[in-house]
């Protein structure tokens, strides 16, 4: 009998419990064993045939049942790769191994619907991106997890486990642990808690279905991230029609948000709030060091130019720092988002020798006002320094107090003033002739919104953390 007869490949669509499910592909008996008889190279490629065409049947499932999904599944590239024992995903890409897909599909007829949607959303979410300043173990662990919520939640009948209850009970307790179940908030969860070696192997068992190989590739993957960002910019868009007759998008959408959302190179931002000064260095623009070496070599110690010792540079001089000390800013964020800005301005071309900055910390009212005018001082804040308030927020206060030193003269040219908060509190009506940035640690959709004449960015905890 041929061996085409063995499974079905071309059958009708057939409807369960409201959604539309493909029917699965048959396994001949013995094609995954050891022990065949039939020629090495026949039966590898019967192999191989065959997990193609389950893994065809598993994208035809996905489309026809989730159709907003159908340039994300047309990018995503699915290739067969032998002998690696593992499904491998490399930020675009996903490799499987065509013997162990049969075998873990002979198990679980739905195994390979699930590892599709599995790697798809991981190039959806970025998982593959930007991940040199993360610990790799937490970060590969907690996308996992987030992509394994994400499809708990679509609940695609031809992508269900039989571990999904068990997956259910534990996210449960994670999601309340974490306050969201996003990677993000995950890895932020697992930084601090540290799961044990338990824990681990749990969520492994339950949310592992493809190896991360994206790190040895990230030169080659800065392409492939404008890409997917315009892939899920479309998913996005297409949700809003799609949400509406269904409640499980909730998942995918903050993700999706979450994913899509602006990152901001913090040392970058901080530059905007510079002023323009004139600093004791050597001009090397100005400075032609063809007539100086001329002048020496045959004049002796007598040079025809000299160089030029004053330049304009862009530096910090006039500059408020003021931290939300509300209850709601824990001291050690605060801390971190004013050793980063501190070590940023630390720098030589972005910092004068002689300064003016004001550390001004609040909540409903202006606590302390810390000025600084030279390194030694700030050193001196941040090793004795000590945060007061933690009351509720509100903004205004800090606004009229600066307006009040500026009355007083305090600054020559104040350039700007980063106000560091969780956004929960009363924003001033006016805007003031100096550039506002309110800087937030996390992205909060309840908070009240910045308005339009302040800059609004959203930092992560990892930036805070990383080295400038």
């Amino acid at each position: 009998m041929p061996f085409t007869l063995f499974f079905r490949l071309f059958i009708p669509v057939v409807r369960e419990r409201g959604s539309r499910r493909i029917r699965p592909v048959v396994l001949p008996a013995g094609i995954v064993k050891d022990d065949m008889t039939t020629d090495k190279t026949d039966r590898q490629a019967q192999i191989r045939d065959l997990a193609a065409q389950i893994m065809g049947l598993a994208h035809d499932g996905i489309l026809i049942n989730m159709r907003f999904l159908d340039v994300a599944l047309s990018k995503l590239k699915t290739e067969c790769r032998e002998q690696t024992g593992a499904h491998l995903f490399d930020g675009a890409g996903l490799y499987y191994d065509p013997v162990l897909l049969l075998r873990q599909y002979r198990n679980e007829p739905n195994y390979a619907a699930r590892l599709y949607l599995h790697t798809l959303l991981h190039c959806i979410f970025y998982h593959g991106f930007e991940t040199d300043k993360l610990d790799p173990e937490y970060w590969d662990m907690a996308t996992d997890i987030a992509v394994e919520n994400t499809i708990l939640d679509i609940d695609l009948h031809s992508a269900r486990m039989s571990s999904d209850d068990m997956l259910r009970s534990r996210l449960e307790v994670l999601e309340k642990q974490a306050g969201g179940l996003t990677a993000e908030k995950i890895y932020r969860h697992f930084r601090i808690e540290g799961p044990s070696e338990k824990a681990k192997e749990e969520w492994h068992k339950l949310c592992h279905y493809d190896e991360h190989i994206y790190r040895d590739r990230r030169e080659e993957l800065e392409l492939s991230q404008a890409e997917w960002r315009k892939v899920s910019e479309r998913i996005k868009a297409d949700l809003k029609s799609f949400s509406r007759n269904r409640d499980n998008a909730e998942s995918i959408e903050q993700n999706l948000r979450e994913a899509t959302r602006e990152r901001y190179d913090y040392t970058d931002f901080l530059r905007r709030f510079m002023v323009t000064g004139e600093s004791m260095q050597v001009n090397d623009d100005e400075f032609d060091y063809i007539y100086y070496t001329y002048g020496l070599d045959t004049y002796g110690n007598m040079p025809l130019v000299e160089p030029l010792e004053y330049k304009d540079s862009n530096k910090i001089k006039d500059f408020v720092i003021a931290l939300d000390t509300s209850a709601s800013c824990r001291g050690k964020v605060v801390q971190a988002f004013l050793q980063k800005t501190y070590n940023i301005m630390q720098e030589s071309e972005n910092f004068f020798s002689k300064i003016n900055v004001h550390i001004i910390q609040c909540d409903s009212e202006v606590r302390q006002d810390t000025k600084i005018t030279e390194r030694k001082e700030f050193d001196a804040f941040m090793e004795q320094g000590k945060l007061t308030g933690f009351g509720s927020t509100d903004f205004r206060p800090v606004f009229e107090y600066v307006e009040t030193l500026r009355e007083a003269h305090e600054f020559d040219e104040l350039k700007g003033l980063l106000y560091f908060t969780d956004g929960y509190g009363i924003y001033p009506e006016n805007m003031p002739d100096y550039d506002v940035a309110f800087v937030f640690l996390h992205e909060d959709e309840n908070a009240p919104k910045v308005p339009p004449w302040a800059i609004r960015i959203v930092l992560d905890e990892e930036d805070l953390e990383g080295e400038t």
